[in-house]
């Protein structure tokens, strides 16, 4: 495991554009992104209660956190995942010894089979994005870029995906923007309306964001804590994951959505900080961001 905190860096130049721009690098623990931080305490709370499995439903990066905190607190990890889920990140959940279950169409069918399974299994289910335990280590991420950068950014640009991550990192720093997938909009309109809405649009490459179905509980937090969000589209995010490239850094999209966000935001707000959420990403995939960024739609 990468020793904490995870770093902080300043950011290249050619991704800053010469303004202050700080790089939180959860990508560079050994699972490739920031999912252990929440799954870790959330197992060790299911041990303690006499758990010896746990399911859960994940497109990648909390399936493998979940394995790898099930290892660690000797526990079983049963995995349902969609089809079509990464092939990067299915290999790395083999490899981590779960127990997968590929189906569903997309993230939200995959965890109703889950639920289901965990119900007529006696397993707890561990949904990413509802349970407390975690928060906390969301909230480590915050105070770490707080000692770290030794004074507040103007704002800390979360991706957000169920909203788990930016209500942890708002515990533990205030002052977050949060992004989303204009392909995946539904937690921004559910902000938006102050409920969760049906929203039948997920068709982005930033697995790590394609969520279709609002967390209520989240909904509820991000509502009363008045995040302020922002949308990129396929293309920009593209585009931020070839500028990561350039920069030797290997970017998946929900990573690379922070990049785009801060693409937007006028110059004169600084000190910024992006948070690398991850690295795990399809070689082809990669591949035609770099290569090809325009062929996405804007």
């Amino acid at each position: 495991m990468t020793d904490l905190p995870t770093p902080l860096e300043e950011a290249p130049r050619e991704l800053s554009g010469g303004r202050q721009l700080y790089l939180k690098r959860e990508d560079v623990h050994e699972l490739g992104a920031f999912k252990w931080r929440g799954a870790l305490p959330a197992l060790e709370k299911y041990r303690a209660g006499g758990g010896d499995a746990v399911v859960t439903a994940s497109t990648g990066n909390h399936g493998a956190a979940t394995a790898w905190a099930a290892e660690r607190t000797g526990m079983r990890a049963v995995v349902f995942v969609p089809d079509g889920a990464s092939a990067a990140k299915v290999a790395l959940l083999e490899q981590l010894g779960a127990e997968l279950h590929p189906v569903g169409s997309d993230l939200d069918e995959s965890k109703d089979l889950a639920r289901e399974h965990a119900a007529a299994n006696d397993l707890p289910f561990f949904e990413d994005g509802a349970e407390p335990a975690q928060f906390g280590g969301y909230e480590a991420i915050g105070e770490e870029i707080l000692r770290q950068l030794g004074r507040p950014p103007h704002r800390v640009i979360v991706p957000v995906g169920n909203g788990a991550l930016i209500i942890g990192v708002q515990l533990g720093i205030g002052r977050v923007l949060g992004v989303v997938a204009k392909e995946a909009p539904v937690m921004a309109l559910s902000v938006e309306a102050g409920h969760p809405v049906e929203c039948e649009r997920c068709a982005t490459f930033a697995d790590g964001m394609a969520v279709r179905v609002a967390i209520p509980s989240a909904v509820d937090a991000l509502r009363r804590g008045g995040y302020p969000m922002l949308m990129v589209s396929e293309r920009e995010l593209a585009h931020a994951v070839r500028d990561y490239a350039a920069a030797d850094i290997r970017a998946e999209g929900a990573a690379a959505s922070a990049l785009a966000a801060y693409r937007k935001l006028p110059a004169e707000l600084e000190p910024m900080v992006l948070v690398v959420t991850g690295r795990n990403i399809d070689d082809e995939l990669h591949r035609r961001c770099v290569e090809d960024p325009d062929s996405f739609p804007d």
